[in-house]
């Protein structure tokens, strides 16, 4: 298993960068350059097949996937839609965008669960993307992250290709594993979900899908 990246800035113990325009470039190039280290400098590289490299994205890693699959970010409608005053939004309306983002052929494959923001992507943005795709979507979403319902279904609805599509009846963060019960406790958002909603048994199936799919595609 290769290890999940820390992206600077924007994790669990620093987000002093998860509202800023600059997360959206960083993102693709973090796993960029965590391919080229996996390859070429891990002391167990030899392990990998190069042949068969797949992804999997959730919210933020969703919209990353998308990007190293080939799509493009479409600024002129993310400005009008952004009109929040969040540094991301002041960014784009300002008429920043972002350069030269990285797509990587190594990629055969990818899973992709609730991909956020929606706003940023059309079908012809999507177009370019040309390899079996899983993808997942949560009933509830999370709008507060960028996450509604009907914005993932547009984009999931406008992929190329014919992906495989799974419609989950909870929320955004139902796609994080099952939490502990101090978990629970201290951060109950990402915790709760709907009456009759079964996590633990949802991630055993969730777990099995995506595996399936890895090993029919590569």
């Amino acid at each position: 298993m290769s290890p999940r990246p820390s992206h600077p800035g924007d994790n669990g113990n620093d987000t002093s960068q998860s509202e800023t325009l600059s997360v959206w470039a960083s993102r693709p190039v973090d796993m960029v350059r965590l391919l080229d280290f996996m390859l070429k400098d891990w002391k167990d590289r030899e392990a990998i097949d190069p042949s068969r490299i797949g992804f999997f994205g959730f919210s933020k890693g969703g919209y990353t996937g998308l990007v190293l699959e080939g799509a493009t970010f479409d600024f002129q409608r993310t400005a009008s839609y952004c009109t929040d005053n969040s540094r991301f939004c002041q960014q784009v309306r300002s008429g920043d965008v972002l350069q030269n983002l990285p797509s990587d052929i190594r990629i055969r494959a990818a899973v992709l669960a609730d991909p956020a923001p929606t706003v940023a992507f059309t079908k012809n943005t999507l177009s370019p993307i040309h390899i079996p795709l899983q993808v997942w979507r949560s009933e509830i979403g999370a709008k507060d992250r960028g996450v509604d319902p009907e914005g993932v279904a547009r984009v999931l609805n406008a992929l190329p290709g014919q992906p495989q599509v799974h419609i989950v009846p909870a929320g955004h963060f139902a796609f994080l594993p099952p939490c502990s019960p101090e978990l629970a406790a201290n951060l109950p958002r990402f915790c709760t979900d709907p009456a009759g909603f079964d996590r633990a048994a949802f991630h055993r199936d969730f777990n099995a899908s995506v595996l399936r799919f890895f090993r029919e595609h590569l």
